[in-house]
């Protein structure tokens, strides 16, 4: 029996990844875009991108934002999964070069799980790879 539920484990290592980084993504990204889950919401969040140095702030605060949201989304539904995976982890690999992701083991995991689901893509469990 647990032959016929783990035989075709190739299939759901990817899903798992891609619903943890996905889900993950998705709350750090509505954090910083709607203020849920006590984030800082948009204006915190350009402020704090103005601070690291990024010019314009506003344009790389949304673009991190629709990465983080919107490429979450696409990971946890397997849309574009390598992309999305991709552009998560540069977004994390930024992040931690600029002091803003302390400590650095968490970051790591995902960058990790972004390389991973690079590699390997969505899985069979993903609506279009």
């Amino acid at each position: 029996m647990l032959k016929k539920i783990f035989g075709r484990g190739g299939a759901w290592g990817p899903f798992i990844l891609r619903l943890t980084l996905g889900t993950f993504s998705v709350v750090h990204g509505a954090q910083k875009l709607f203020g849920a889950f006590d984030g800082w919401g948009l204006d915190q969040f350009i402020k704090l991108v103005a601070g690291m140095g990024f010019k314009p702030p506003g344009l790389w605060a949304i673009v991190i934002v629709i990465i983080q949201f919107i490429g979450g989304i696409f990971l946890i539904f397997g849309i574009f999964t390598r992309t999305a995976a991709l552009l998560i982890g540069i977004v994390t690999a930024v992040m931690i070069t600029s002091g803003l992701l302390f400590p650095i083991e968490y970051p790591l995991v995902l960058i990790a799980i972004s390389l991973s689901l690079l590699l390997t893509g969505g899985g069979r469990v993903a609506l279009k790879d």
